[in-house]
Order: C-alpha cells, then structure tokens, then sequence
C-alpha cells in the first residue's frame, strides 16, 4: 500500500539520486595509476603552451578545460606503493599513488580542484606556497570545514606566480602524511621562453617508519624512520634521471619529511635556481655540489650535463641512503667475538656473524614483504646504497626528449679505477 508519506518519500529519493548522478557527471573524470616508472613528460592538450616536466618514478595528472578554467579531479584513498622490488606497503595517497600525481599549470590560469575523499577520516588539501584566498588554504577549521568521508570539496583559485610548489593535507596530519598524503605542484611561466632547460625532473623527499615483514608505516615515529625515500620509492627502485649530453637540466626537489636533507651531485656543480618562494635572481646564484632542503623547503638545481656516465646523486646523510634499518645495533668494531660466536651458532641454527655477511656470496635471507639495507647491483658490482639514491645518466648519444634508462656506462679505456699490482709505496716518517 503507497501512502502519501512513502510516496513523497520515494519523489524524494529519486530526486536525489538524480541530483547526484548530474552531479557526478558534472565532475571531472578520475583519472589513477599505480606504475612505478618515470613518465616522459607530455606536451599541454590544450591551454596555453609549456615546457612539461617529468615525476621521478611518477606521472602528470590529466585536466578539464572549461570555460577557461583548468579542473583537476584528486581523490584522496588507501593505496598500494611498491616502494622497490621485493616490498610493497600499505599508504594513503591520491588518484592510485602515493605521492599523488604532479599538478602543472602556468603561471595566470584559474584552476578548480576538486577533491574527494575516500579515506576512512576526514582530511583537507593545503597547497604549500601559494598565493590565494584565504578560504581556499586548506587547513581545516582554520580556512574550512573538514572534508568528511565520502565528501567532495571544491577549490578554486589563479596561479599567481611561476614556481615549485607542494600539497598535502592539513588534517590529522602525523597520520596522513606519514602515511604517504603529498604531492608536487609546478606553476610554468606564463612565457614559455623564460629561463629555458632542456629536461626538467620533480620529487619529494618523504619517509617511513615499516617494521620488516610489514605492510603499514608507524605513524607515531617522529625521528626513528627507517625507509628514506625518493617519491615513495628506495633505491634500487628509484629510476634514473637522464640527459644528452650539453643538455641543461633542472630538478625540483620538495621536502616532506620530519628532517632537512643534504643532496649531493657527483662530477658536476649545480646552482641553486628556485625555492618555494620563487626564482633565485641569476646574479644572486653560487656554484654548489651540496644543498640542504629544511622541511617544507623546495629547492630547484640547474646544471649542465657535461660528463658523460653515471653519477650519483644522494642524501649525503649517510643513514638515509639504506633500508630497514635497525637503531639500536651496539658497534662491535675492535671487539673478538669469535668465541661468543661459536656460542651462538650452537644455540641458533643459520646464525650469521658480521664478518660471514661481509664475506657470504648470496643475500642474506629477510623477512618477506623488507628490503635489503644497501643493495642494488652495479655494472661493478653491488653498489651498496639505498633509500635516497639514484643515479644521473648522461650520454653524448643520448637522443632529445628520450627518457629511457640507456644502461650502465661504457667507461671508455684507461678511465676506470684499477687495482694496483706493484709494490706498496714506502712510508714517509715526518721528521
């Protein structure tokens, strides 16, 4: 039997229903991924012209032209991140990665963000250094109501100045962003002609507290994080940044970690051309190997590539280029532990000294689901670095706008470090 309540309940529901399909259908379409590898940047579809960039390990998110306005669609949801071979972990993150995919526009475009989320609490997005209105800031309670599960918010503002920059939420942010919630945002400027490079690369520093063996990061740990990362991947998971060389080259990089980071370029010097604030004036600039990115800084290098071969670039702090690591290992350098070894291994089966692993021919066997502390194979051998490592390629061969991985470096003759056969030099006593 249909009484009037029910019926008008049922207008009502249809209507709603309506309401939220035209809704939905208003939306710009979601567009996720869950690859691991460095996109080759690709040119605007549409809008005013730029030079893109390429996400190390990462990919550009697609826009919507409407009415002259550039809408993105970021969907804040659990997802899955590799963060190298052998290891996966549980994160949040947006559009199916953790970080959520680089946002370019150029510098004047109106742009509308929407934002849903899929996360089991409320969150918001901040983006980090830019001009806008007050009310568009994303820091909840602060600029805005909190974005509620299954909600959608709308943010909408111009790019007002050329730069590199980063979201990230600002609600429950320990867990939020310790679970892997961040991104890289890039403003072109609005003459395409202005400080030109011929390859232009972006990431964030971020890290994670994961016991081996496990899924999910701590997201308590304030200090003792034991995965230093390059876009949520350790090295050898990070892929290497290329360049023909000659080539002038540029690297955004943004920091989200709890800790600053020294990063360092072999064989070449580079110039410290942006921060988060802006362009770095072209006389005010220094030549540097080494410069410190504090949290919340962005820093943006340029250099030529010069010297053909495979040059590492790292966190010089030496603890963030390995995985897994322990914190409380006592140092047992200069201490005879042959006899409590042999005590051990009578007590535990596969036991395994310091001294066997240094000289064992296989790895070592880990928990599943945990990466090796240094590893990585070079053309030399094990290079011996994680977390914060990769490497810049360069080749004279190399052909413009080709991003793909061209191999280890054929040094040519006479150019390798070898291993002297002669007697050993004598000593010199001062007097």
């Amino acid at each position: 039997m249909v009484t009037r309540r029910r019926l008008f309940t049922g207008i009502a529901a249809l209507a709603a229903a309506s309401v939220g399909k035209s809704a939905l259908a208003a939306l710009p379409e979601i567009v996720s991924s869950t690859a691991t590898h460095t996109r080759a940047p690709v040119a605007p579809p549409n809008g005013r012209p730029y030079r893109p960039v390429a996400t190390l390990n990462g990919w550009t998110l697609p826009w919507r032209l409407r009415d002259g306005v550039k809408e993105f669609h970021l969907v804040a949801e659990p997802v899955e991140r590799e963060i190298a071979p052998g290891m996966k972990a549980h994160l949040w993150g947006y559009n199916g990665q953790s970080p959520g995919p680089t946002i370019e526009v150029v510098e004047g475009d109106r742009v509308r963000m929407f934002v849903t989320n899929r996360l089991p609490e409320a969150t918001s997005i901040h983006w980090h250094g830019q001009r806008l209105p007050n009310g568009m800031d994303g820091v909840s309670g602060l600029n805005q109501p909190s974005i509620k599960p299954g909600q959608t918010f709308v943010y909408e503002f111009r790019a007002q100045r050329a730069g590199s920059f980063m979201y990230h939420p600002h609600a429950d942010e320990t867990t939020q962003m310790a679970m892997g919630m961040m991104g890289s945002w890039v403003t072109h400027p609005a003459d395409a002609h202005t400080m030109p490079v011929d390859r232009d690369y972006v990431f964030l520093l971020n890290a994670y507290d994961i016991d081996p063996g496990s899924f999910t990061p701590r997201v308590s740990t304030m200090l003792d994080f034991n995965l230093w990362t390059f876009n949520s991947r350790a090295f050898p998971g990070v892929d290497p940044m290329v360049a023909r060389q000659g080539e002038r080259v540029r690297i955004r990089i943004g920091n989200l970690t709890m800790t600053n980071h020294p990063m360092h370029l072999h064989g070449h010097e580079f110039e410290v051309a942006g921060t988060g604030g802006g362009w770095v004036p072209e006389g005010a600039r220094w030549p540097e190997v080494t410069t410190d990115i504090a949290v919340g800084q962005v820093r943006a290098i340029e250099f030529t590539a010069a010297a053909p071969g495979d040059w590492a670039f790292h966190c010089h702090k030496s603890h963030h280029t390995m995985n897994a690591m322990g914190h409380r290992v006592p140092t047992m350098l200069g201490v005879d532990q042959s006899d409590l070894e042999r005590k051990i291994a009578a007590l535990v089966p596969n036991y395994m000294s310091p001294r066997d692993m240094q000289n064992m021919d296989a790895p070592m066997a880990l928990p599943d689901n945990t990466l090796p502390m240094m590893g990585g194979a070079g053309p030399y051998g094990s290079i011996e670095m994680g977390g914060m490592f990769t490497v810049v390629k360069i080749r004279a061969d190399l052909a413009p706008g080709d991003y793909r991985d061209p191999g280890w470096y054929r040094a040519p003759p006479n150019t390798v470090a070898y291993l002297w056969h002669g007697e050993p030099p004598p000593i010199q006593v001062p007097p």
